[in-house]
């Protein structure tokens, strides 16, 4: 289905879990799902401005932007990113995202909100850091899986007929009033 709908690009039809002999976090095709990627391009959460988080009212100067092959969380804190793929999500079909077990044994939780019908981009993803030291992400590699959801019949409005504020997101986003 992803590859006759051009739902994801790049698309990996296997599992990849060692480049060039090495072990990495595993991405592409699994079981009933699909593990994605994380790029280089990161925004790490700051203080330093001493701003107050208002999701209405965002401070774009609460993050510092950093490209690289890691990213070190600061602890208790969190860092926004985004996937590698660009999704093109049908009418008929939800995705729900979820971590994958190695960063959460680690602490570091994943959260992305769900893919609506006919939503198209790239995924912006939030890493926390639960722990109180620092840690790794790994760009290029396995950060979280998603879970397609098919329904019987499509939707009767789609995220793309609402005009959704996050449609066609390309680089790391973020909030949106």
């Amino acid at each position: 289905m992803a590859q006759q709908h051009g739902m994801i690009e790049p698309f990996t039809g296997c599992q990849v879990s060692t480049v060039d002999g090495n072990r990495i976090v595993s991405y592409g095709t699994s079981s009933y799902g699909y593990d994605i990627r994380c790029s280089r391009e990161f925004r790490i959460f700051t203080n330093i401005n001493a701003a107050v988080v208002d999701p209405k009212n965002f401070d774009e100067s609460s993050f510092i932007e950093y490209e690289g092959d890691v990213c070190i969380i600061p602890p208790n804190s969190f860092v926004l990113a985004r996937t590698i793929e660009y999704f093109r999500i049908p009418r008929k079909v939800l995705t729900i995202c979820v971590g994958k077990s190695t960063y959460a044994r680690c602490g570091i939780i994943v959260n992305v909100t769900p893919f609506e019908p006919e939503w198209e981009g790239h995924v912006t993803l939030e890493f926390s850091n639960t722990t109180p030291l620092p840690a790794k992400i790994y760009a290029e590699e396995g950060v979280a899986q998603v879970i397609f959801f098919e329904g019987e019949e499509e939707c009767e409005t789609s995220y793309k007929d609402r005009e959704g504020k996050y449609q066609g997101q390309t680089g790391v986003t973020l909030p949106r009033a």
